[in-house]
């Protein structure tokens, strides 16, 4: 029986998932099964004759029911211990599966483990050492856009980027799988705040490299679409995961975190797609999950606060340098 089943949600990537494919199946580990779950694609990628090797199993939706629907209908259909998580525009190196099993079988108490993200087109250039989460209500991938070699050691992160990254099925099934509302993006972010709120840990592995195209299922960095639902999650993630004290506290950092993007989008003409988004993250809030306080997670509730304000410092030291 495999460890590992690799899920690849995917929508219309006839540009990119033979590729993503190739590169696994190149792999001499062989101990992992590949699910592709297909979210009503229309441009023939959910015919491609490679999905018929046997190793692969192909779950079809009807529609496009965003990345997070995709992600659990893949973890549904999966009977190994290990999850991991890849976005159809990617290739993986070396023995990229293994090393993701070795990242997150060294200790009980890790949830997720993140790859080494290299930008396809700039190899030189990280997309992402795991991502981190700050006070201002920013999420962010860590070290995105620097040079590949600063990131060599292998750390703990705020929460492990979903585009490549494995999780433990047995903490899945304890905390919950990822949130449909969200659809797609910071689906991620969430899942692994609240992880570190029970107790758990997301780390980096910088032995599991990945090339990554990015923005292969919005199709740019900036666009209407990533900038209204992003702005949306992003109202939702701090909604779901904060205890309302928590939230007072880092009032003054939100807003100002919040008024930055603002003006950030507006001076790029996308003000009136993030200021919907912010709309409909606050309806969104009657609607989705809150994570109940305990008590009893107290402890790991200061943790994540230290961290929020490590990380706001972290951000604002970047913005500097560039």
């Amino acid at each position: 029986m495999a460890e590992v089943t690799v899920v690849i949600p995917n929508y219309n990537g006839m540009a990119y998932l033979e590729n993503c494919i190739k590169s696994l199946l190149a792999q001499e580990f062989d101990d992992y099964d590949i699910i592709v779950v297909d979210n009503g694609s229309e441009d023939g990628s959910a015919s491609l004759e490679i999905l018929n090797h046997p190793r692969i199993r192909v779950v079809r939706l009807s529609q496009n029911f965003g990345f997070s629907r995709a992600a659990n209908e893949g973890i549904k259909a999966s009977k190994t211990p290990y999850i991991l998580l890849l976005n159809n525009d990617t290739e993986v190196q070396g023995e990229f599966v293994q090393e993701m099993l070795r990242a997150i079988s060294q200790d009980e108490t890790i949830f997720s483990a993140a790859s080494k993200m290299i930008q396809l087109n700039d190899r030189g250039r990280l997309d992402g050492a795991g991502d981190l989460y700050c006070a201002l209500g920013w999420g962010f991938a860590r070290g995105k856009g620097k040079r590949v070699s600063l990131y060599d050691k292998d750390c703990e992160i705020f929460s492990a980027c979903a585009g490549a990254a494995i999780y433990r099925k047995k903490i899945l099934d304890e905390i919950g799988y990822f949130d449909e509302f969200h659809f797609a993006y910071l689906e991620d972010l969430d899942i692994g705040y609240r992880a570190k709120i029970m107790g758990y840990k997301n780390v980096y592995h910088k032995d599991a490299v990945v090339y990554h195209v990015g923005s292969g299922f919005s199709g740019s960095r900036y666009n209407e679409f990533k900038i209204r639902l992003s702005s949306r999650n992003n109202v939702y993630v701090i909604y779901k995961n904060m205890p309302f004290l928590q939230i007072l506290l880092n009032l003054p950092l939100l807003l100002t975190g919040f008024f930055i993007k603002t003006v950030f989008f507006t001076l790029k003409g996308y003000g009136r797609a993030y200021l919907s988004g912010i709309k409909r993250g606050y309806l969104l809030c009657h609607e989705g999950r809150r994570l109940e306080y305990s008590r009893s997670h107290l402890k790991n509730y200061a943790r994540i606060q230290i961290e929020l304000w490590v990380n706001t410092v972290r951000r604002l030291w970047d913005a500097v340098e560039r």
